[in-house]
């Protein structure tokens, strides 16, 4: 539907005033600050609108405005704010990120240092879907492994062991798991220890019952940081960063759970696949699309087996 050009105006006045109030905010803020206040580190435990629920070092909550010249923070940065009053603070500082993890350019979480794609035996995995995350994290520059709920329904290990064995071979960790009986979780829990992590995956995985199994006390934090940041019911529907018990850090970020793949180009699909990095320049034609071109030296690592086949496929059913 095309807008008149009295409908543009008011969207753009609302907007011009949300702005505007949310600046006002910010400097009202600052000028609460008095000289010499002690900056403290902080990390963005969730942000909401233009504010933010920081947690000092020392495990307080704040909720905080930014400064207007640092730009936005989002769940995962490491902050300076300082205290204004009470449990108000003003954010100072954004260290750089180490990572960034993006849905259509919109920053969703930062210094992830762990994605976790969870699939299961039912609803039974698919190696395309598999693949798409797999692009969408190497294209990221973010380290992703697999998790394969629901083991316990599985009539053939060995089959489970062979589909990802390839997975495997490339690199990536493949835990096996059952949250339902408890099989394997130990292990995981091990492996997250002093790090920050992101659950990605289809409905029906497993992936709130493994986030649960792994902070038992989630509703109680859920609930505290609802209290704090005054955002209610709408915490669920944020990206919000909680501490696992037995150590490391949760990303939960509910739009990006069921994550699809963006439209990307050939370029960045080809280079989604760790095993056709090294081969990428050595075909015959520079432009080549690994489909129908002679002397592809992709083509020729599948017909050598080099290459799994199953992989290829995706990658063919991928490409736009």
């Amino acid at each position: 539907m095309t807008l008149t050009r009295r409908q543009k105006w008011r969207i753009e006045k609302v907007q011009s005033e949300k702005i505007s109030r949310a600046n006002n905010a910010s400097i009202k803020a600052e000028s609460s600050i008095e000289k010499g206040t002690e900056e403290l580190h902080g990390l963005v435990i969730t942000r909401y609108g233009q504010r933010q629920l920081i947690e000092s070092n020392h495990g307080d909550l704040f909720q905080a405005t930014g400064r207007q010249n640092i730009g936005l923070s989002v769940a995962g940065d490491r902050v300076l704010f300082q205290k204004v009053e009470g449990d108000e603070g003003v954010v100072t500082a954004i260290y750089p990120r180490k990572t960034e993890l993006k849905r259509q350019d919109r920053l969703i979480a930062a210094n992830i240092d762990q994605l976790w794609l969870v699939v299961a035996i039912e609803p039974h995995y698919q190696f395309e879907l598999i693949d798409r995350y797999l692009i969408m994290a190497e294209n990221s520059n973010l380290p992703i492994n697999i998790i394969v709920n629901k083991i316990e329904l599985s009539n053939n290990d060995n089959q489970l062991s062979n589909d990802f064995s390839h997975y495997i071979d490339l690199g990536y960790d493949v835990h096996f798991l059952s949250v339902k009986n408890k099989i394997n979780l130990e292990k995981l829990k091990k492996s997250l220890v002093n790090r920050s992590h992101i659950f990605l995956g289809q409905s029906g995985v497993g992936k709130s019952s493994l986030i649960n199994s792994l902070i038992p006390d989630l509703d109680l934090r859920v609930n505290e940081i609802s209290t704090k940041s005054k955002l209610g019911k709408h915490t669920t529907t944020n990206t919000t960063i909680y501490h696992i018990p037995s150590g490391g850090d949760l990303i939960d970020s509910p739009g990006i759970r069921e994550f699809q793949l963006d439209d990307l180009t050939e370029k960045q699909i080809v280079n989604g696949f760790r095993e056709f990095k090294s081969l990428i320049g050595k075909c015959r034609f520079r432009n080549c699309q690994h489909i129908n071109e002679p002397n592809c030296a992709i083509k020729k690592a599948i017909e050598s087996g080099n290459i799994n086949s199953s992989r290829y496929e995706s990658y063919l059913n991928i490409l736009p």
